[in-house]
């Protein structure tokens, strides 16, 4: 007789079985991480994966939950898609009148949708860090320090850390007198590597050809810190953060550094300072995060704030491609 494989055989796209083998593994590479994230003074918390939806402002808008459900009085629950909103959520109302700094670190799944067919993952361990309350380019500092740290604990040797800054490409789209919704659209192209689109968006923007080639030029400028010494105005204005920030990073941290003027997160939140960590032994980015200084506002604690999250297994893929490299 046959059976039929019902949908109870099979698994959602985009998430899967992890097996004790591997779980021994993830599990001795995230305690190593929480060991960095306690010796720096970040206590671990634990939010629940459901939230009750709340609409963001406008002016400040951070991503929409993937997933929505009812709860048994009708209100709508949120899977989390990261963990910045809820730790957001957890300072206003558990911390409302604490002194800062606030230092939170995380071990926990998140959630987003995803494209058919693509091996992305629905469901996703996250490992990271939040400092509430220290300003940049001090607070950026510390936690590019913290990633770096976290990275060579898990035992990574060969990571880059890509660092721009999410203010400078569009104050220089504004500069040329690219308008808000045109601007948008380039964006969403340069966040998802299109520079074809970014190209295309320029030209109906119907500039001269000199601020064409340099609005096409600086998203594609990445290398170490001279690539900010030979920024004309307003770029080198645009970038001084940038290295105000690099002048404080310990020269361990700051080899690291690859400078990238083109880094765009697809999270609307960030204010300043972005980073993305990469290794050759994997393709994607394997972690990121920025600053972020006006979310806490929307919770009713206007603070400062910096952090980022490690995708936990395809750090642990980056590790198992450079030790076959190593081997």
């Amino acid at each position: 007789m046959s059976v039929h494989a019902g949908s109870g055989d099979r698994l959602p796209s985009g998430t899967r079985d992890v097996l004790p083998d591997e779980m021994r593994e993830l599990r001795a590479m995230t305690d190593r991480i929480r060991g960095v994230f306690e010796r720096a003074g970040y206590g671990e918390v634990h939010t629940p994966a459901l939230e009750y939806e709340r609409q963001p402002d406008a002016a400040a808008a951070w991503p929409m939950p993937a997933y929505r459900l009812f709860d048994e009085h009708g209100n709508v629950l949120v899977l989390r898609s990261d963990m910045t909103v809820p730790i957001a959520r957890l300072v206003a109302t558990r911390y409302a009148s604490a002194p800062v700094p606030l230092r939170f670190s995380y071990v926990a799944h998140a959630y987003r949708s995803v494209a058919p067919k693509r091996g992305q993952s629905r469901e996703f361990l996250q490992a990271g860090i939040e400092l509430i309350g220290e300003r940049a380019p001090r607070g950026s500092a510390e936690a590019l320090t913290v990633l770096c740290e976290s990275l060579l604990a898990a035992g990574l040797r060969d990571f880059r850390i890509g660092l721009g800054d999410a203010t400078v490409y569009p104050a220089l789209l504004a500069s040329h007198g690219i308008g808000p919704d045109r601007a948008q659209r380039i964006l969403t192209q340069l966040a998802a590597g299109n520079f074809v689109g970014v190209a295309s968006e320029l030209r109906e923007a119907r500039l001269g050809a000199q601020d064409e080639k340099l609005l096409l030029r600086v998203p594609r400028t990445r290398g170490g810190p001279e690539v900010l010494e030979h920024t004309g105005t307003p770029l080198r204005e645009a970038t001084a953060g940038l290295r105000d920030l690099y002048g404080l990073l310990a020269p361990a941290i700051a080899e690291r550094v690859v400078f990238d003027l083109g880094l765009v997160r697809n999270l609307s939140y960030y204010t300043g300072a972005v980073f993305r960590a990469y290794d050759p032994a994997h393709g994607v980015p394997i972690g990121g995060g920025g600053q972020y200084d006006d979310l806490l506002a929307q919770f009713g604690r206007p603070l400062p704030a910096v952090g980022f999250g490690l995708a936990v297994e395809l750090l642990h893929a980056a590790l198992m491609g450079e030790e076959r490299g190593r081997g």
